[in-house]
């Protein structure tokens, strides 16, 4: 398994690129951004944040990073590698951002997958970057993946240079098309992981009075993109006890949305099985 630095980062205050030297990444115009000690740098300025502390918190980044080191999500995460990983032509370097990383689960499952692949005589090098709103999240994804780069910011403002991605990654996130298509070199990919109509339908049973009916489907390709046959993901988990559960809520917008009575139902849980159902989507930047 091969991997090289991310080197294409933008400065969010004037968009120049930024070169690290001397334990900082800094722009030609003198605009200075420390690496921190565990190795991520923060490139989110102020008038960019709604909160004194976006994103997900300390405890919401334990409560995923608990989740998905269970396994659950694994056949989604090796989902979202073999898609990345194919078509990118052996012996080449591969761009990857993962915008809305987390804990970088998805990013280090895609480090291991690449490395069965070379393994198979397919090797690629991977330079892999992860962004997040959350500082809690990137701290976390900093101390466990040393070969990514990762950065504290926003998918509205990506501190990214133009054309600079062979692949993007949205997992369960907020996509803004005109900056992925801003940040993907032509023929790159946009990668998307959306919740499908059966999707933890179980868990929504319980914690609201009635579960709302599917969206359609949107099958226009957003502006600058074409699209790729969509694969769908379905299978089924099993949770054993409170903690697991708990988590599972604790990383999905179902915390916030459900109200007190249907918390209450939920940690009231000793068990529950599970319905997984996403949609992949690729789409191609023209």
């Amino acid at each position: 398994m091969s991997t090289t630095s991310f080197e294409a980062l933008a400065c969010p205050l004037d968009g120049d690129p930024l070169e690290r030297r001397d334990g900082a990444w800094r722009c030609a115009a003198g605009h200075s951004f420390d690496i921190a000690r565990q190795g991520y740098v923060h490139l989110l300025p102020v008038q960019n944040k709604r909160s004194r502390d976006p994103g997900d918190s300390k405890e919401m980044v334990a409560a995923r990073r608990r989740f998905l080191e269970a396994g659950h999500y694994r056949p989604i995460a090796e989902a979202v590698g073999r898609a990345v990983l194919a078509e990118a032509p052996a012996g080449g370097t591969l761009r990857c951002l993962d915008a809305g990383c987390g804990e970088g689960f998805y990013l280090r499952a895609l480090r291991e997958l690449s490395g069965m692949v070379e393994e198979q005589g397919g090797a690629v090098t991977l330079s892999l970057l992860g962004v997040d709103i959350s500082k809690w999240a990137v701290l976390a994804a900093a101390k466990r993946e040393k070969a990514a780069t990762w950065v504290v910011g926003t998918n509205a403002h990506l501190p990214v240079q133009a054309q600079s991605l062979d692949r993007v990654l949205c997992l369960f996130g907020f996509p803004v098309y005109p900056e992925f298509a801003r940040v993907l070199k032509p023929g790159g990919e946009l990668l998307m992981v959306e919740a499908g109509p059966d999707h933890l339908r179980e868990l929504r049973e319980i914690i609201y009075p009635s579960v709302k009916p599917p969206r359609e489907d949107d099958e226009a390709a957003p502006e600058g993109f074409t699209r790729k046959p969509t694969e769908t993901l379905r299978y089924t988990i099993a949770l054993e006890g409170a903690e697991p559960i708990a988590d599972l809520l604790a990383m999905t917008p179902h915390l916030h949305r459900a109200s007190a009575e249907g918390r209450e139902r939920a940690a009231a849980l000793t068990s529950l099985t599970l319905t997984v159902d996403v949609r992949l989507t690729r789409l191609v930047r023209e």
